[in-house]
């Protein structure tokens, strides 16, 4: 029987990043890995990591991060916004990896059977850096303070005006559809950021949480019946609790990071059978 195995924020752009992506493989033939965002930053290093991921363990299932959806002036894909995270998605449709748009998979392993709901849902600048009351305030505040998401430049929101409006369309929709999922079956959330936000007052910038999720979701981890949520995006690995469930910080992060804390877990981190038990 396979084990539920989660990553995220590979980025392979690193040299030895994807020198440890590709030394990433299954324990057994059985298992399935969710890749929780940030793999890289062109489309081609994207389709490389799955391509590579897909063909190596029974499932993949991919949620995208921010710097799948940035557009650099050095990348020859150059599209933008929803038209870009659709490219990926047919990119991962033609390599057999699930995603977003296609319904939510089933996993029957130890500790099973539990529903894998890949989320993309960004932010929509609600994680306040402190003192602000708007949007606007809190920009201001993280511009001053020389904290700013390279989002801000590379991150477009086509044809949304903004990238809070693509947000907010995004978490509607998800809402609704995970309203329509069977109770029955406990959901594994997977969302490249937290649904909540507890988790980034962690964060050694605090103005850099209003770039990490939104308060639309902070309730769905107990709204809808959810065995754990796994996310990435903040580079620091750990499991705290939150009225119960498990969420589970996935990332490798930057050589920079992984080197000071050493991966301690590994770099693929056990989802189910529940990490209590293996």
């Amino acid at each position: 029987m396979g084990t539920l195995l989660a990553v995220s924020d590979l980025h392979i752009t690193y040299d030895e990043n994807r020198e440890i992506t590709r030394g990433l493989r299954p324990g057994s033939a059985e298992d399935w890995l969710i890749v929780a965002g940030d793999i890289a930053e062109k489309t081609s290093d994207v389709r490389w990591a799955l391509e590579l991921l897909a063909g190596r363990f029974a499932r993949v299932v991919w949620t995208p991060g921010n710097h799948e959806l940035w557009t650099t002036p050095n990348d020859p894909d150059q599209t933008r916004g929803v038209e870009r995270y659709e490219r990926l998605v047919a990119i991962c449709r033609e390599l057999g990896v699930l995603t977003p748009e296609d319904p939510y998979a089933v996993w029957e392993g130890e500790d099973g059977p539990v529903r894998l709901a890949p989320l993309f849902v960004g932010y929509d600048y609600t994680f306040r850096a402190p003192g602000a009351s708007t949007k606007e305030e809190s920009l201001s505040i993280a511009h001053a303070a020389g904290i700013v998401c390279t989002d801000e430049y590379y991150l477009f929101p086509d044809p949304y005006e903004t990238r809070d409006d693509w947000c907010r369309a995004r978490a509607a929709e998800t809402e609704a559809r995970l309203a329509g999922c069977d109770p029955d079956v406990p959901l594994v959330l997977i969302n490249h950021y937290p649904t909540v936000r507890e988790p980034t007052d962690i964060l050694r910038y605090p103005e850099f949480a209003q770039w990490c999720g939104t308060t639309l979701t902070a309730d769905w981890h107990t709204r809808f019946r959810t065995a754990a949520m796994i996310y990435g995006h903040l580079h620091v690995p750990r499991v705290t609790h939150h009225d119960g469930v498990r969420f589970q910080e996935v990332s490798l992060g930057y050589p920079r990071e992984w080197k000071r804390h050493g991966n301690p877990h590994g770099i693929l981190r056990k989802v189910f059978p529940s990490p209590a038990r293996v």
